[in-house]
């Protein structure tokens, strides 16, 4: 009797570390899979942010490049302008210059005119 009973114990003994085992090793399942999903919901994310950075660092050099297209088409818009007034200025000194001889005809116009009447 004494041994059937320590039988009959020490099968429930190994039967509850069967169980235990199979509950360990289900735990150890679902807290991998537990694992792996929140990984991948994190990469999802993660690749996100670096899709969203490499989008980010094309829009900065393209906008870099124009900003040096744009800067150098107002240096030759500003050269023009600087070019445009010095010719505007030397059409001015022209101008002046014609009037200058224009007097200047006209006094030895009226000069002779009175040299002649003189005569």
């Amino acid at each position: 009797m004494l041994s059937r009973l320590l039988k009959e114990h020490q099968a429930k003994q190994n039967e509850r570390k069967e169980l235990q085992e199979k509950r360990r090793r289900e735990a150890i399942t679902a807290a991998t899979c537990l694992t792996e999903a929140l990984v991948d919901h994190l990469n999802v994310g993660v690749a996100q942010a670096y899709m969203n950075q490499r989008k980010l660092d094309h829009e900065v050099k393209t906008l870099q490049v124009q900003a040096a297209q744009f800067a150098k088409q107002t240096g030759q818009w500003i050269g023009m302008v600087e070019n445009f007034n010095q010719a505007l200025k030397e059409i001015g000194d022209v101008e002046n210059w014609a009037r200058s001889i224009e007097l200047d005809m006209r006094t030895i116009a009226t000069a002779l005119e009175a040299e002649k009447r003189k005569e």
